[in-house]
């Protein structure tokens, strides 16, 4: 198929140092990023394009009133086959929407991306 599309990921982290490194990594895999600090500037960037949005990776911890869940629950609801990344510090007590992966922190580079490609088959 090759890369003449190059798909959009958005990173929502409220930390600067991490949403970097993310946005970097998936970037050297020729993906578009576009970066968040809070859910609710996510949710305007769904609302608005969405639909070229393929992969979301979020932190569940984020500035802002809304959590990283309740965002995988929003994107899942509008974009059932958008892919979802969730990623914390803390061990994973609430449910996450069905389909949506959780990486604990720390992951690796490596497995960041192996997650990332999972978005693009």
């Amino acid at each position: 198929m090759g890369y003449a599309h190059r798909s959009t990921a958005l990173v929502v982290e409220n930390d600067e140092a991490q949403r970097t490194l993310v946005s970097l990594l998936l970037e050297e895999s020729e993906m578009n990023v576009i970066e968040c600090e809070s859910a609710e500037a996510a949710v305007l960037v769904l609302e608005e394009s969405g639909d070229n949005v393929a992969m979301v990776f979020t932190d569940v911890e984020l500035a802002g009133m809304m959590d990283g869940i309740e965002l995988a629950y929003l994107a899942k609801q509008r974009f059932p086959d958008m892919h979802v990344i969730v990623t914390s510090g803390a061990p994973r007590v609430r449910r996450l929407p069905d389909g949506t992966l959780f990486m604990a922190k720390p992951w690796s580079p490596i497995d960041l991306l192996r997650a990332a490609q999972q978005s693009f088959h």
